[in-house]
């Protein structure tokens, strides 16, 4: 009986035959379609984000809904949340809870519903930005924002240096932050407020290059099926831990090099 040539070993053969060449192609390839992925979903829910926050502060009827604008003695403009104020600024944190905790108990289309409310949520709760600064301002620290965090992310996606244990000092910092931020809620220290902002960015920074290695080294491990229900959720919760740390980024940014309105 005549035998053909073994093909388990060339390239392009299929099964387990084919070479590491082909086979390291493959996952290359589905990780940058993966990581586009997550990049439009983020660049989506900062659009819509974008657009909620101008939307509410342009329109006079939905800005009193959420916020009461005063003038303090010096001219200063004061911006204070109305109880559906507090409620837009508190109801991001609990689409982040319900998206982490709950992710793997829903389907694809509930997580991508919960994602866009969410963005829809924090442009209400970040509208007041365009009543406390200047559009130009916020414009100018949007770009310089996305240009940090394009290659804060680069770097994450490129370097072979392990981030974990930076990631896990810039999660103890952000704690440390929040600890920091709630405090000086009661005692209203300037210098304690740009403190707060400068460790802040460094914290972000941190954290936007520890992500965006996470979620390389995360796909690398699963390689999640292109187009399946856990490709489809992980996407929008990746894209979450990047939105986070771009809008926290964002916001730390503005609070000192933003100008502000009289």
């Amino acid at each position: 009986m005549a035998l053909g040539p073994d093909t388990r070993y060339t390239t392009g053969a299929p099964g387990w035959g084919r070479s590491a060449t082909a086979d390291a192609a493959a996952v290359d390839a589905g990780l940058r379609s993966y990581m586009l992925r997550v990049y439009n979903w983020m660049a989506s829910g900062l659009l819509l984000t974008g657009i909620v926050a101008y939307v509410v502060a342009s329109t006079p009827a939905l800005m009193n809904l959420f916020w009461s604008v005063g003038y303090a003695a010096n001219g200063m403009r004061v911006v204070s949340p109305t109880l559906l104020g507090w409620a837009a600024m508190l109801s991001p944190l609990a689409f982040v809870l319900v998206l982490s905790f709950g992710i793997n108990r829903m389907s694809k289309s509930t997580a991508q519903l919960l994602f866009w409310a969410f963005a829809a949520a924090m442009g209400a709760s970040l509208s007041n930005i365009f009543l406390r600064y200047t559009g130009q301002s916020i414009a100018s620290t949007f770009f310089i924002t996305s240009a940090m965090f394009a290659g804060i992310s680069l770097y994450g996606y490129t370097t072979k240096a392990d981030l974990t244990k930076m990631g896990s000092f810039m999660m103890m910092g952000l704690i440390g932050i929040i600890i920091a931020g709630v405090v000086n809620i009661f005692l209203a220290s300037s210098a304690l407020a740009f403190a707060i902002s400068v460790i802040g960015v460094v914290v972000f920074v941190g954290l936007t290059a520890y992500d965006t290695q996470r979620i390389k080294a995360d796909y690398l491990s699963y390689a999640y099926a292109e187009g399946t229900e856990e490709a489809g959720k992980r996407s929008v919760l990746d894209a979450l831990a990047l939105y986070l740390n771009f809008v926290n980024l964002f916001q730390l940014l503005l609070s000192f090099m933003g100008q502000r309105q009289n």
